[in-house]
């Protein structure tokens, strides 16, 4: 199917040149260096040093194991030209819970589970919808995460000879004062000077990969100087020099029922990243990418890569926008890139045990800055106050509490907040022969001042969609009247949408003027309201001769119930279907 065909096949198929290949074959080879030292690191953040100990695993070596296996077939699969994926510092804190509280086999069965989630999402072409989360849910996550990354590197970047670190932030904060003293000088200098490196190179060198230009600098002043620094071999001995056999984690019933949650989270937060890493590439490259193919193809990296013992991932936003400024023109260079992050694993290994820690933990820092989102979460904070409380409960819960309660619990109260406001947009309005409507630069023509209303009729007016948040404010209408009207006209043009709750209170309304004797009758009653009354039977209690397309055509039925002659519309008049305002 078209709408499954991996970009790599579509750039085939276009042809393939000479100069294209050499633009791919440098993009792929730097943003092979770069990566380097980011799946290190995040390799080493994402699994507690008990498990890794408990289970014999090497932390670095599953950063670039993520980093080979799926961002080669997120290249391959994918519906993105230029996306590099691999490990990113938004599954960090759910990962290392998750690795915390099930282990390794759990991490990688909540891995493969999230694989098949995203696959199913693309293929219920869930692509599209994931424009629907909103921003300030997004923001506060993200924000919260970097301040959760940021965190958990004070032990590494300060040196603190200290056990393990607690998971929950609180406790996290408080092991560290208690052990403040224990500040390692000479780490300190390494992870300061790491830093500083890095920042000074981004802003006079932007073309040097800065990360691996300052593991390099850092490795070989440690090496050199003796200094008693912490390195990867120190900590968790030496990165393996081959790539593991593919196999399956333990799989059971119980297993998945408890891994549920935490597989969901990780699927929601693959589709998001990658959905909008691929749309800063179409940004930057006037292309544009296929949702439901890249989360095909991002399903199946994620399953390959629990398969070969390694982490989730999605596409990197700072990585595929260094593939784009190197001239990446096809997925390609992804595909060198995951193969010079593998040749790297299997001839440099020994080379990245030298790198420090502080230094990794100095390239996290970096990461969780550019994660922040600063600027974007001081806008939101002059937002209106709804969005500000979805941003700040979103933040406080990721940091506090737990990712998957902070993605849900802001969805929810988004939605709410959504939900009140549509409701205050629609509304039913009474409107007599001295109600306002349209304005002077756009005149209704179908204005109801214009009409002369019968002794005995009342028109009232639904504005916006019609559910379940307005539903109720008809009910009352008709006990608030000082005398019951003998017509009772409902003009309905402007509302696009009537849900069952709608359609319910609509019935219950005819029910009530029926008892009241009062005629019911729709004004402006358009298509799509007609499909609806016709699907519900609602159109055979209300009679047909009841639903009519304009006010003038609902006018001169109440003087026919009333025993009037009917009048002509005003010269001016139109006629009503589905009218926006």
């Amino acid at each position: 199917m078209p709408r499954y065909l991996p970009k790599s096949i579509v750039c085939l198929r276009e042809g393939y040149t000479r100069a294209t290949l050499v633009s791919d074959l440098l993009a792929g080879l730097t943003v092979g260096v770069i990566a380097l030292p980011l799946a290190i690191a995040f390799g080493i953040a994402s699994i507690p040093e008990a498990v890794a100990s408990s289970s014999g695993i090497s932390p670095p070596a599953l950063g670039l194991i993520t980093a080979v296996v799926a961002g080669f077939l997120i290249s391959a699969l994918g519906g993105s030209r230029v996306q590099i994926g691999g490990p990113t510092g938004a599954f960090i804190v759910i990962i290392y819970h998750v690795a915390q509280e099930f282990g390794y086999d759990g991490l990688l069965l909540t891995t493969l589970m999230a694989g098949v989630i995203v696959i199913i999402m693309g293929l219920a072409r869930f692509g599209s919808m994931i424009k629907f989360i909103p921003y300030p849910v997004t923001t506060g996550f993200t924000s919260g995460i970097a301040i959760i990354i940021a965190v958990a590197q004070v032990k590494d970047f300060l040196g603190l000879q200290m056990g393990s670190v607690p998971a929950e932030f609180i406790p996290k904060i408080q092991a560290y004062t208690q052990n403040i003293l224990s500040v390692q000088w000479p780490t300190v200098a390494v992870g300061m000077g790491s830093l500083l490196l890095m920042m000074a190179s981004r802003r006079w060198v932007p073309r040097l990969p800065a990360a691996i230009f300052t593991v390099i600098v850092a490795a070989v002043v440690v090496w050199v100087f003796k200094l008693p620094v912490d390195t990867i071999s120190s900590r968790f001995g030496a990165i393996p020099h081959s790539f593991p056999m593919p196999s399956l984690p333990e799989i059971s019933w119980s297993r998945i029922q408890e891994l549920v949650p935490s597989a969901t989270t990780v699927a929601l937060l693959i589709a998001i990243e990658s959905l909008l890493s691929a749309v800063v590439a179409d940004g930057m490259t006037g292309r544009r990418h296929k949702a439901d193919c890249e989360l095909v193809g991002q399903g199946v990296a994620n399953i390959a890569s629990a398969l070969f013992g390694g982490l989730p991932a999605t596409g990197a936003i700072a990585r595929t926008a260094a593939n784009i400024k190197n001239g990446a023109r096809t997925p390609l260079s992804g595909i060198i890139h995951a193969v010079t992050l593998l040749l790297c694993m299997l001839v440099a290994a020994s080379w990245a045990e030298k790198i420090p820690l502080t230094t990794l933990a100095a390239i996290l820092f970096m990461v969780a800055w550019n994660m922040s989102e600063l600027d974007h979460f001081r806008y939101l904070l002059r937002a209106p106050a709804s969005d500000r409380a979805v941003l700040l409960t979103t933040f406080g819960l990721t940091v506090f509490m737990d990712l998957t309660v902070a993605v849900g619990v802001g969805m929810i109260l988004a939605s709410l907040l959504f939900m009140k406001r549509m409701s205050e947009l629609s509304g039913v309005a009474p409107v007599g022969n001295g109600g306002e409507e349209g304005d002077e630069e756009r005149p209704d023509p179908n204005a109801i001042q214009s009409r002369q209303v019968p002794p005995g009729v009342e028109v009232y007016e639904i504005n916006g969609p019609f559910f379940f948040g307005v539903a109720d404010r008809l009910k009352d209408i008709l006990r608030g009247m000082e005398q019951t009207p003998k017509v009772f006209i409902l003009r309905v043009r402007s509302v696009p949408y009537i849900d069952a709750s709608g359609m319910h209170a609509l019935e219950e309304f005819y029910e009530k003027c029926h008892r009241q004797n009062t005629t019911l009758l729709l004004s402006g009653v358009h298509a799509h309201l007609l499909f609806m009354f016709a699907k519900s039977g609602f159109d055979r209690v209300i009679g047909e001769q009841n639903m009519l397309g304009n006010i003038d055509s609902a006018l001169n039925r109440a003087r026919e119930i009333l025993g009037l002659l009917p009048q002509a519309p005003p010269a001016q008049h139109q006629p009503e279907v589905a009218r926006e305002r």
